[in-house]
């Protein structure tokens, strides 16, 4: 079920939502390569009418199903935004759609989670890619030189 909140109730005082969102609703397919999500988006939040806006505060928790982007392993990354706060505009240009009395909260849901995900998901911060990982040149005689030491030898003030 959406996250949606009635304008009606919303007018009475504070509104506490709680509950999970079906991918389905989320309208969300596969995120890229790496990341891909078969689990709904949990949310525990309190709405509440302030001035000429809804302002929506709690927590927003999502898990993805991830392949790390040094060696490959699968793993879980669980979004959480424990303090997340979202204000909509009731009046003016950028006013949010109320539709048979209801806002629905969900694609601003959806979209802060998405983009607090990591554009390079690891697996552990210290993975070093395994078989996967950068490889560094050794030398003639095996000891191990930086990729970085041909640049560092390189003269550019020679004519």
């Amino acid at each position: 079920m959406p996250i949606h909140v009635n304008m009606a109730r919303l007018e009475r005082g504070t509104v506490e939502l709680e509950g999970e969102v079906p991918l389905e609703e989320l309208e969300i397919e596969e995120v890229d390569d790496l990341v891909g999500c078969t689990s709904p988006l949990k949310y525990d939040l309190e709405v509440d009418l302030v001035g000429d806006a809804v302002l929506a505060r709690g927590l927003l928790e999502w898990p993805f199903d991830c392949h790390c982007a040094r060696c490959l392993k699968p793993f879980t990354h669980v979004v959480r935004l424990p303090d997340w706060t979202c204000h909509l505009a009731l009046e003016g240009d950028d006013k949010v759609p109320i539709l048979n009395d209801i806002v629905d909260l969900t694609p601003y849901a959806r979209e802060d989670t998405l983009l607090d995900l990591p554009q390079h998901p690891l697996c552990s911060e210290d993975c070093d890619g395994g078989d996967f990982g950068p490889q560094e040149p050794t030398g003639g005689k095996g000891e191990t030189t930086s990729p970085w030491q041909v640049l560092d030898n390189l003269d550019l003030e020679k004519e």
